[in-house]
């Protein structure tokens, strides 16, 4: 009982400093302010969650995957699903489809980090830490799969082919067409889709 309201504690924080963070930005979204609008104490936030990059990292986990459950996203079941797909166009159309959904959740949120990284060294590891995980799953799980299928284009590299994919899914990509431009999610998934199939897949 004790766990789960914890939990439940913990989980209001973040998603009030998630909301905060958007808000009021990352200079303005101070831990006294988190404290007040999460009906907790300052001291509450810092047992139950940590500093304010502690607070931004586990918005950002949480977001990436849709909950708090410590499952990472390569296992999770769509995840798990779509590398089990043998066709290369319905592949890549469910991997635009998770990374729409993905971003939806986590764009605002990315650009805040991006903020909070020019002033706060921490934030910037964690900036670089997430480029990272998100290259690496790219050049460890999604390229791999087109490989095993034979469907990459004549000509192009597998780095070429790594820095194609991990670009068309960087959040920032998102938040300029759809949180900037007011493009459709579903207006974005397509677009992403069809931009990997021309430039990915062989004829």
């Amino acid at each position: 009982m004790r766990a789960e309201q914890a939990r439940r504690t913990k989980q209001t924080i973040v998603a009030t400093a998630a909301r905060l963070f958007v808000e009021r930005g990352w200079g303005q979204a101070t831990i006294d302010a988190v404290a007040e609008e999460a009906g907790v104490s300052r001291k509450t936030v810092f047992t139950s969650a940590g500093g304010k990059v502690d607070l931004l990292k586990l918005a950002l986990d949480w977001s990436l995957v849709g909950d708090d459950e410590p499952v990472p996203l390569a296992e999770r079941p769509e995840v798990a699903t779509l590398m089990r797909q043998s066709d290369a166009h319905l592949f890549l159309a469910g991997w635009a489809r998770i990374l729409t959904d993905i971003n939806e959740r986590v764009a605002a949120l990315h650009l805040v980090l991006i903020s909070a990284a020019g002033v706060d060294p921490a934030a910037r590891a964690l900036l670089d830490d997430w480029e990272s995980q998100r290259w690496s799953f790219v050049a460890g799980s999604v390229l791999p799969h087109l490989q095993r299928m034979g469907a990459l284009r004549a000509g192009l590299s597998p780095d070429q082919a790594i820095d194609l994919i991990w670009l068309h899914g960087d959040p920032v990509v998102y938040a300029r067409l759809v949180l900037e431009r007011r493009w459709a999610p579903e207006q974005f998934e397509h677009w992403i889709q069809d931009a990997l199939v021309r430039q990915l897949l062989a004829p």
